[in-house]
């Protein structure tokens, strides 16, 4: 019987049914075969729900939303650009900066592409860039940002760890800082790369002070966001969850009564739309957590952790297998169900050898970057695609190059701890 009920879950897998009732499935059929009460999955729910920090989910959401339905990926972009559109190469910056920044706020959900892949794509073949050098470099970048708050799989690796009680530990606010230079690495190896990529032209921007001028006041709503809200956080003024409602209202604010951009009676349709992202993540860590209980419950971890500890003698040997496992998880698992399943199983095995858990967090979430744009399961590469109506092989083939040069910064991260945990240590 058993077996049957694992063939069907196979079956509507092949069939595309939705992630979380396969996982809620493999859950329920774990409690079935430990004898435990299918209630356990409830109970994991509302201990889901519990979660002091689990608020910041649906109000970043909710900002992220907002601020991709009004003007302020236009206006983002014409700041960067009279920033940096000067330089050989630095549409392409343009591309990076902006479409990182929007990715932090938006979680990565695919928004950034439509938001602002829309406006960069055109830009970038007008000024001679070639097709597949934009198509690459846009979906790629609509990835970026990842580690840097107040992105979501940032605030629920931290709301995951925190919970498992580990010593050392790496909560929220851990994540927060760890995230920031990896995160800086990565965007400036790739600006490296495209400036040197970039075809030369006698048509390149000329640096202008008015336009710049004007473009900061076009923005200037907008531009205090990150500042506040990761200088906030980071400099401990608030809490995670304090800096998400305050950057909610104040997008409201902004998006509905200031700049008029979102009527009341559209208001309603962004909502639902955010938080149907928001129900469907919730959702999939519901069941994941179920999940998860099963896998710690049935000694996974532990027997993970012998035959790893068997075969790998040293630390950096591990890395180097977590890079590879990490990269093949990224390919086939979203990021959020990966976070939550995956998450309690490996950072013990980490700690056992001295690897600290912000660490581990930033190789975790650098790799799942790198799952965005990756076949089979790039959620980026098939949205992409839907928007610029190309194929899903010809968009992979353009982030070959792309994902080499991210590749090499996840290997910089992955064996050089410092670089996730230098500010961690000197944290005020």
């Amino acid at each position: 019987m058993t077996w049957l009920i694992v063939a069907l879950i196979i079956a509507l897998a092949a069939f595309g049914a939705p992630l979380f009732a396969l996982i809620a499935a493999l859950a329920l059929l774990g409690l079935h075969l430990s004898d435990y009460e299918s209630t356990v999955l409830a109970v994991e729910f509302n201990r889901l729900a519990e979660s002091p920090v689990l608020i910041a989910i649906p109000l970043f959401t909710i900002a992220g939303y907002l601020l991709s339905e009004s003007g302020s990926p236009k206006r983002l972009v014409r700041v960067t650009e009279a920033l940096f559109g000067w330089l050989h190469g630095g549409l392409a910056v343009v591309a990076i900066l902006a479409c990182a920044v929007f990715t932090a706020f938006t979680g990565a959900s695919g928004v950034t592409i439509l938001a602002i892949g829309a406006l960069l794509h055109p830009a970038l073949r007008e000024a001679q860039y070639s097709e597949r050098f934009s198509l690459g470099l846009v979906t790629t970048s609509g990835s970026l940002g990842l580690l840097f708050f107040p992105a979501v799989p940032l605030i629920l690796y931290g709301i995951v760890v925190q919970s498992l009680g580990t010593t050392p530990t790496a909560g929220v606010e851990d994540m927060i800082k760890a995230g920031v230079l990896p995160g800086l690495l990565m965007l400036s190896a790739l600006a490296a790369y495209s400036m040197y990529a970039a075809p030369k032209r006698a048509h390149d921007r000329t640096f202008s002070m008015r336009e710049l001028t004007s473009a900061l006041w076009d923005a200037r709503y907008e531009l205090p966001l990150p500042v506040f809200v990761l200088g906030g956080v980071f400099l401990g003024f608030f809490a995670a969850s304090e800096a998400a409602a305050l950057t909610a209202a104040y997008v409201l604010i902004v998006t509905v009564v200031v700049r008029r951009e979102i009527s009341l009676k559209r208001l309603p349709s962004v909502l639902r739309e955010a938080m149907e992202l928001v129900g469907a993540i919730l959702l999939i860590l519901g069941v994941s957590l179920g999940l998860t209980y099963v896998l710690i419950d049935a000694g996974v971890p532990e027997r993970i952790f012998g035959f790893v500890n068997e075969h790998v003698s040293n630390k950096w040997a591990f890395l180097a297998l977590l890079n590879v496992f990490l990269l093949v998880l990224g390919m086939l698992l979203d990021i959020f169900s990966a976070t939550v399943i995956m998450a309690p199983i490996l950072v013990p095995i980490a700690i056992s050898y001295g690897i600290h858990p912000a660490h581990l967090g930033v190789i975790f979430l650098a790799n799942m970057q790198l799952g965005y744009f990756t076949p089979p399961v790039g959620m980026n590469l098939f949205i992409a695609s839907f928007r610029f109506k190309t194929s899903v092989l010809t968009l992979t083939r353009a982030c070959v190059p792309f994902f080499f040069v991210l590749l090499a910064c996840v290997l910089i991260i992955t064996y050089w701890p410092g670089l996730s945990l230098g500010l961690l240590n000197h944290s005020p």
